[in-house]
């Protein structure tokens, strides 16, 4: 029997402004085995791309181009609250870990260390 990666077939949708991180974002979550269906850099752009691609989870930086990733999860929690998001930011401060757990963030990571754990918490998502 063929053994599946623990992402197999389940979408993800980036939102990351810097465009070397979101690359290195995926590769890392596609070699896992899940299906980037898209990303953005802006918070307005993120929103109606996110809603149209359907994706199972959201990796969302809170500092974005045009808004932030608060204003994505606010809107997402009105018009998709299925849909996981799990924040990585490189300002991991207490205020704002409270502040998108609130808003439904299941997850709420340090680009700086985080990675693994991320990739762990999509995966137990996943299966």
């Amino acid at each position: 029997m063929e053994q599946r990666a623990p992402l197999a077939s389940f979408k993800v949708f980036l939102v990351e402004d810097s465009p070397l991180l979101r690359s290195r974002l995926e590769a890392v979550l596609v070699a896992g085995g899940a299906q980037v269906v898209g990303h953005a850099a802006g918070a307005q752009q993120a929103i109606a791309a996110i809603l149209a691609a359907r994706p199972d989870a959201v990796v969302l930086d809170l500092h974005l181009d045009e808004g932030s990733g608060f204003d994505v999860m606010k809107a997402l929690q009105k018009s998709a609250p299925h849909i996981a998001v799990y924040v990585l930011t490189n300002f991991p401060s207490e205020p704002h870990r409270r502040k998108a757990e609130s808003l439904g963030a299941r997850g709420f990571f340090d680009k700086s260390g985080e990675l693994g754990r991320l990739g762990e918490a999509l995966a137990a998502l996943a299966a």
